[in-house]
């Protein structure tokens, strides 16, 4: 098998800007959005082509490029996406593990720039706001705010896009298989509750299966991931066998249109 190089950080701060040139009034993915986006099409029960794949990262109301857009910046993108979408199948493969792009808060605290920094070998290049507004700066109630819980914080982005993923190929969600109902809620605990079944989940999964620090969250993402590939990869490389409505025809056997010749000699000289 060939070895899927990864994204170095200056090709994932490059995609970020790439991507954040996406022409409005289209909203396209951030980095970490993106990342999880990515893994959530690798765990689908069915194998999912690049150009089905591709153009919802660009909007996610699901429009369509112009016609005019730059033909080297789409192929730029397509690129470099594609080389990290098999970085991600090769890791979870092979290794069972993968680095996803999530928010550093660390180097968001310190001032970093854009609030940006990198978890192991995943650079977050998305353009999250900072932490701290500036004194004198009025806050817009209507923006979406951050959550105070730096758990949440980090991995929001990430989850996010992976349910983007789940929604726009909703094969994963229609298995009927608590294992995998089991495994996405441990991955959708950090999304916001909106309603109380979804309250009562992440309250038990925090009595259950608490998360100390981002680390072990982070950890605990990756393995849930890597679980929800292995308990679709059979659905996914699954060949339909085909399937015969009467038994095989000998070479030598009488053809079955009636015609009295031999099979070899009439329909199967063909």
């Amino acid at each position: 098998m060939s070895i899927a190089h990864d994204l170095s950080d200056a090709e994932f701060d490059e995609l970020d800007e790439l991507l954040a040139l996406t022409p409005e009034p289209l909203e396209a993915l951030d980095a970490s959005m993106l990342d999880g986006y990515l893994a959530g099409v690798l765990v689908q029960p069915r194998l999912i082509p690049i150009e089905e794949w591709l153009p919802p990262i660009f909007d996610y109301e699901g429009r369509a490029l112009p016609d005019d857009i730059d033909p080297a910046w789409l192929a730029r993108i397509r690129g470099l996406v594609e080389r990290r979408f098999a970085s991600l199948n090769q890791s979870m493969l092979e290794q069972g593990w993968f680095y996803p792009v999530v928010l550093d808060l660390d180097a968001e605290e310190e001032g970093g720039e854009d609030g940006e920094a990198k978890t192991e070998a995943a650079t977050e290049a998305s353009a999250e706001p900072a932490a701290e507004a500036v004194a004198d700066e009025p806050v817009d109630p209507d923006a979406p705010q951050l959550p105070e819980d730096p758990i949440t914080r980090s991995l929001l982005p990430w989850v996010g896009g992976f349910e983007y993923a789940a929604v726009t190929f909703p094969d994963l969600h229609e298995q009927a298989d608590d294992n995998i109902n089991a495994l996405l809620a441990r991955l959708y605990r950090h999304l916001p509750a909106e309603t109380p079944e979804e309250v009562e989940i992440v309250k038990l999964l925090e009595e259950e299966h608490p998360l100390k620090n981002i680390d072990e969250a982070i950890e605990d993402l990756i393995l849930t991931v890597v679980d929800l590939q292995e308990a679709t990869e059979q659905q996914r490389y699954h060949v339909e066998q085909v399937r015969r409505d009467a038994p095989k025809l000998g070479r030598n056997d009488p053809c079955h249109c009636g015609s009295g010749k031999k099979f070899k000699n009439c329909h199967g000289a063909a």
